[in-house]
């Protein structure tokens, strides 16, 4: 490993996943908290935005506050701190080169749908103007040629950065951890060395922020272990080896009181960690292959699935969770059905909303007692989903991979409120701070808002 510390780094993190969310602690500062989208999965980590009020209809020519393009390729969920936002993406640069193993790279990458490498990348992190999508800043965190392709449908910068307020973090994977301050000057940054990931598929989990450690998840077909690292300085902290295969979910902190655990959901099993130490504390089960969707809680269970050649989704008492829990009763309901591969779960208001695989069918559960409250629901107008549903002013946002987002009632009652159409795509989630919601596109990043 190597770190290489470029400014010492004197920001304190406070970031409380769960018990003493982010919005709590920005209206302990004073703020209600509605300007804020710190970390992938919103101010909860449960997709979310407890004061937000967005638009319910929109087109390209109305409810459009602005419309930017942005450089290169990237399906990492967008940050929001104040008046910015924090965006990665890694964009081509030079000349194409030949792959290093030519037509044999070719015929796998044909029945994988994996694409080589072929081009070096820069791999960037912009800060924008929340008023008119301008750039503030922009940094070129690494440029090289990646070690591995990615999968047909995905890029080099999926993994979504954090930020606090004082630091912005991004993960770019094999390429590195970087830290900045909001002004973008580089503080420092640890390389890890190169994955190797299942079928080429790409790289993906984003990293989590827990008061004075940055954590990530190293899931491949290599010796893969989860680590904690100093914010201040980049220093390791601990490292726990971890018997898993390739794995893109990204993992999630619960603090109760004075305890935290770090929890992962991956193939072999789901894991608990303790954050001071990273000693395992219980462990279940895994999920199905292909593990990408993130853990959410509420009111002292937490969540797991995933839907990727079989599916499972397992609701898990906290309080009774302690060494092997396979098949106990800390277990307290589970579902064999209708969970989803790519899109993560949305836990809102005692329900759990599911998007089904990669499509367009949705469900809902009661989060205590795992009973269908409707469902699966199929919406003609979605033709593919990537993006994780997110919630807003008591309303469900789902965007399509086509262009499509559909606005849905929460609640007990499946109702569609509007569909949306845009001239891009979208695979990278929905952000809403405030009466915006943010859509970032394969070519533009749209803020959508009142008139």
């Amino acid at each position: 490993m190597r770190c290489v510390l470029k400014v010492m780094c004197t920001a304190v993190f406070v970031v409380t996943v769960v018990a003493t969310p982010w919005f709590a602690w920005a209206q302990a500062g004073g703020n209600d908290g509605s300007g804020y989208w710190g970390q992938w999965r919103g101010p909860l980590a449960t997709g979310e935005a407890p004061r937000g009020d967005p638009p319910v209809e929109w087109s390209e020519s109305s409810n459009i506050r602005w419309k930017v393009p942005i450089p290169g390729l990237g399906s990492a969920t967008p940050v929001v701190w104040g008046d910015r936002m924090f965006v990665l993406a890694a964009v081509p640069a030079g000349e194409e080169v030949a792959s290093s193993d030519g037509i044999f790279r070719r015929i796998r990458n044909r029945f994988t749908r994996a694409n080589s490498a072929t081009r070096v990348q820069q791999f960037l992190v912009l800060a924008l103007d929340r008023q008119d999508g301008s750039v503030i800043w922009q940094q070129v965190a690494r440029e090289e040629l990646p070690h591995e392709g990615i999968h047909q449908t995905g890029s080099y910068a999926s993994g979504s950065a954090a930020t606090d307020g004082e630091v912005l973090c991004a993960f770019f994977g094999s390429r590195g951890l970087y830290c900045y301050d909001l002004d973008g000057e580089p503080l420092w940054d640890v390389d890890l060395g190169d994955m190797r990931i299942r079928m080429g598929f790409g790289e993906g989990a984003s990293p989590v922020l827990h008061r004075d450690l940055l954590i990530v998840v190293w899931d491949h077909e290599g010796d893969s272990f989860i680590a904690a690292f100093d914010k201040r300085t980049g220093e390791e902290r601990w490292r726990t080896p971890r018997d898993e295969m390739t794995s893109w979910s990204t993992p999630l902190v619960v603090e109760q009181g004075d305890d935290a655990q770090v929890i992962t959901s991956a193939t072999q099993g789901v894991r608990s960690y303790d954050v001071a130490t990273g000693e395992l504390r219980w462990q279940d089960e895994g999920v199905t292959l292909n593990a990408i969707p993130s853990p959410v809680y509420e009111d002292g269970t937490v969540y797991v699935t995933s839907g990727y050649r079989g599916n499972r989704l397992a609701a898990i008492d906290l309080s009774a969770a302690e060494g092997d829990i396979a098949g106990s009763d800390a277990i307290l309901w589970s579902l064999d059905r209708d969970t989803p591969y790519v899109p993560s779960p949305l836990l809102h208001d005692g329900l759990i909303y599911l998007v089904k695989s990669n499509d367009g069918i949705l469900s809902s559960y009661d989060a205590g007692t795992g009973q269908r409250v409707w469902g699966p629901e199929r919406i003609r107008a979605l033709r593919g989903v990537y993006a994780s549903p997110v919630s807003a002013s008591g309303r469900i946002y789902v965007p399509g991979r086509q262009g499509t987002t559909v606005v849905l009632q929460a609640g007990e009652t499946f109702e569609v409120l509007a569909t949306n159409e845009l001239d891009d795509g979208f695979d990278a989630s929905p952000v809403v701070a405030g009466d915006e919601l943010y859509l970032r596109g394969r070519e533009f990043l749209y803020a959508i808002a009142e008139d």
